[in-house]
């Protein structure tokens, strides 16, 4: 099946987690993602752990499929050759600081004036103007600012730094993806690029429009440990079992509630869904003790097959063989020339007349540069030149 967006030419000045998370997506689905790297280091996710026979496992993960060239953008012959590329292509990804295109004779003005409808997608912390512009920070200080990491925890606790990266991910790299495939879709109508200035700040705090939205309109104020959805409630929690696993426990909904009440023989608890926080409180405790009762998977056969809204709470190992995950293809193989046979995570974007394909390997630094500069019309001689001149 045809790749949704072959024919798609996209240049990646993006490193670590949010821009490559974004742009592989892109290329998962049949984009030219060309990674522009600095040619000593490159992105330095490639040195992020875990390491495997010298490769970072999450650097492959998030830059297969794409074309590597490594490039001194602070060079004029650099520049020049940046600008050729961008005359073919299709969109510009960076996450350098606010600025740092502009000093580098980059900015969008610049771009458009070689490839008029380019469309240019910036990420970063806190955007492009504001008076945080100029701020350095990391996933924590953006869910810290956006009000997400305040809510975390039990209330009067100290709100636990998340494993995942909300603000990186859901603030950033998936903001970004939605705007670039706006922005095409935008193009093919009216012929016309865009600049995109994404905010990972501005991201995450979208991500409040439920529970900002009582505040907005009625001045409540939620806390930490007091908003329904917090842990607060007996029948929205998680539960330790008999083997110090845990269930996800979540029905919500009286006839859910009801069924999990019947399932564990409390039909007793049935009237006290919606009881005040210290009946919630109670009810927690005593369900509490009947887990540690059975161990997880005696839970799991009673509860999870049936109307009630309860889940094992699966480590990474137990995930990766769920016949659930198994069933949708979420984990696939890929060849690597020295690692061998790699496992990694599938797209999860599900099309009836299209797939994802994985035809090529993360790059190793400057992979394509030579493949790259040919096609651009660069002869052999002239390439070696700029090796040994240390532009590429």
């Amino acid at each position: 099946m045809e790749a949704l967006l072959r024919g798609i030419k996209v240049l990646d000045l993006t490193r670590l987690l949010p821009g490559p998370y974004c742009t592989m997506f892109l290329s998962d689905h049949g984009a030219d993602v060309i990674k522009v790297e600095e040619p000593t280091l490159g992105d330095y996710g490639r040195s992020t752990e875990p390491i495997v026979d010298g490769y970072s496992a999450r650097h492959l993960s998030v830059n297969r499929n794409k074309r590597s060239l490594s490039l001194n953008l602070k060079s004029e012959e650099g520049k020049e050759i940046f600008l050729k590329l961008v005359q073919d292509a299709d969109v510009v990804v960076e996450s350098f600081r606010p600025g740092v295109m502009k000093k580098l004779g980059l900015s969008y003005e610049e771009l458009t004036a070689y490839k008029e409808d380019l469309i240019v997608c910036s990420i970063s912390g806190f955007g492009q103007d504001g008076p945080y512009v100029k701020r350095a920070g990391h996933d924590l200080n953006y869910i810290g600012y956006a009000g997400i990491l305040g809510l975390m925890g039990e209330k009067g606790q100290t709100p636990p730094p998340p494993s995942v990266q909300v603000a990186d991910l859901g603030g950033g790299s998936l903001m970004a993806l939605s705007a670039i495939l706006m922005a095409l879709f935008s193009r093919e109508r009216t012929g016309k690029g865009q600049y995109i200035d994404i905010s990972m700040l501005d991201g995450a705090l979208s991500w409040l429009s439920a529970i900002a939205g009582g505040h907005l309109e009625k001045g409540d104020l939620p806390q930490q440990g007091e908003f329904r959805l917090s842990g607060v409630k007996a029948s929205y929690s998680v539960y330790e079992t008999k083997d110090a696993k845990y269930m996800a426990v979540a029905p919500m909904e009286e006839k859910f509630w009801r069924r999990f009440c019947e399932l564990i023989g409390r039909e007793d608890l049935i009237e006290h869904l919606h009881d005040s926080l210290e009946g919630q409180k109670q009810m927690k405790e005593d369900l509490q003790q009947l887990f540690y009762t059975k161990t997880q998977k005696e839970w799991t056969d009673l509860l999870a097959h049936e109307e009630t809204c309860v889940s094992p709470v699966n480590d990474i190992e137990e995930v990766l063989r769920d016949p659930q995950v198994e069933a949708r293809n979420m984990i696939i193989e890929t060849e690597h020339p020295e690692l061998g046979t790699l496992k990694q995570l599938a797209s999860p974007l599900k099309f009836s007349g299209a797939d994802a394909q994985i035809e090529r390997e993360a790059p190793t630094l400057g992979q394509h540069t030579d493949e790259i500069l040919s096609e651009l019309g660069y002869s052999k001689e002239t390439i070696q030149h700029l090796r040994q001149t240390k532009l590429i």
